[in-house]
């Protein structure tokens, strides 16, 4: 647990039914030692009460642009100039816009075009808020501003029967945000020992046609993937993050290219090159349909339409025989059995220099299973041998994965590969 005794927050507390997770962000911020003051929008104030916030911040709380003793010593001056950070969560449709457009017409979006400081938005609004182009031009904006971004994540939305990408980060993940960007400001984050290096990543699961309505996948969220993206853009790479199908929002930083197909994710994964490093984490369906039905396949008679496969392309390997190939080529091995066996065969025939073989067995002894889920279990395996990690989230797998990689980059000399084989840690 971080140590924030001494640093001050500015909490702008947008309206939103997520607001109710801001009261246990407050709690875990002062059990940390950090000093919260809060700002409140008049819609905030219809979902909690000034006093719940008031109470657990040990401040007043701030909700009035034109309050006579505070605006007589410029109060959202002062508000927005004396913390540390300004944290916006929920950050609304209505304020990121307001941000982006630099709008100020009441406390909050005051605050925020005073300010000198950094500040983290934890966006959350309904799913085709997030997705309306209008949000999107706004997030572009923000980020091009130089705000930074947690979440916001995919799952059930307040309103019934809606699901989808919009939900605001979880307070544990918000504090671990708030953390890194304190960390930085101090001048004790790590430093970016992969800047100037370039990384491809690819991620999530492809979808083969079958016929205009099915297809061919598997069960791939893309989690670990973006996860290993997002660790590589901290460390200073410049990525590339080619995925196929997922309910998850781009990671900041990142270039991100969508595509379907395995054909689709092998021609913008070769056009990314040259680089560096390449992650090729994506689960890739090993065949397709030869000929996809250009209408949907009817069910007549008890009979299943016979469906002719033919191999997908080896992306792995055509990145690893690349003449563009990358210093380091790391490939991933999902297997339910012999788990170190198979992820050794499979270094041997793709010509990769590592892989990160998981167990996604249902007797992996991760909670709830790898696929989907938020922890793995994963070895390092190297022609030389097999590092065994113990189980972890899987943005922590994504940091000991990167960590792994600066160190291989460590000299700032390119390496043999036999050298890496010697040395994977």
């Amino acid at each position: 647990m971080a140590d924030l005794t001494g640093k001050k927050l500015l909490l702008i507390i947008g309206g939103g039914i997520a607001a109710y997770k801001v009261l246990e962000l407050i709690r875990r911020l002062k059990e940390r030692g950090a000093s919260v003051r809060a700002v409140m929008t008049g819609a905030a104030q219809r979902f909690v009460t000034p006093l719940s916030v008031g109470a657990l911040t040990s401040e007043r709380v701030f909700t009035d642009l034109f309050d006579l003793n505070d605006e007589r010593e410029i109060g959202h001056i002062r508000l927005s100039r004396e913390a540390d950070l300004v944290v916006v969560a929920p950050a609304t449709a209505d304020l990121m816009a307001k941000m982006a457009s630099g709008l100020c017409n009441d406390l909050a979006s005051t605050a925020l075009m005073a300010t000198d400081k950094p500040v983290l938005v934890a966006p959350a609004m309904n799913p085709k808020m997030w997705q309306h182009p209008a949000t999107a031009r706004n997030v572009r904006q923000l980020k091009a501003d130089g705000i930074y971004f947690v979440g916001p994540e995919a799952g059930e939305m307040a309103e019934s029967g809606e699901a989808g990408i919009g939900r605001m980060a979880e307070p544990a993940a918000i504090l671990a945000a708030i953390e890194e960007h304190l960390a930085a400001i101090e001048g004790k984050a790590a430093t970016q020992p992969l800047k100037g290096r370039r990384a491809i990543v690819t991620s999530g699961p492809t979808h083969e046609p079958i016929d205009p309505v099915r297809y061919i996948a598997n069960r791939s969220s893309g989690k670990q993937g973006q996860a290993i993206a997002a660790a590589l853009a901290a460390a200073g790479a410049s990525v590339t993050l080619v995925t196929g199908p997922v309910a998850l929002a781009a990671p900041a930083g990142v270039t991100t290219i969508a595509v379907e197909t395995a054909e689709e994710m092998l021609s913008h994964v070769v056009a990314a090159l040259p680089a560096d490093i390449a992650v090729m984490a994506a689960a890739v369906a090993d065949w397709r349909v030869a000929k996809p039905a250009g209408r949907k396949l009817k069910k007549t008679g008890k009979t299943p339409p016979a469906l002719k496969l033919t191999p997908n392309p080896d992306i792995l390997a055509a990145v690893a025989t690349h003449a563009n190939r990358p210093e380091l080529v790391i490939g991933f091995a999902a297997e339910t059995n012999d788990l170190v066996k198979n992820a050794k065969a499979k270094l041997a025939a793709k010509g990769c220099d590592w892989i990160i073989a998981n167990d996604v067995s249902a007797t992996s002894g991760v909670a709830g299973g790898v696929m989907g889920a938020d922890r793995n279990r994963v070895h390092l395996v190297v022609a030389a041998g097999a590092d065994p990690w113990p189980e972890m989230r899987k943005a922590e797998v994504a940091a000991r994965l990167v960590a792994r990689i600066a160190e291989h980059f460590g000299d700032s000399r390119p390496r043999r590969r036999d050298e890496a084989e010697a040395h994977p840690s």
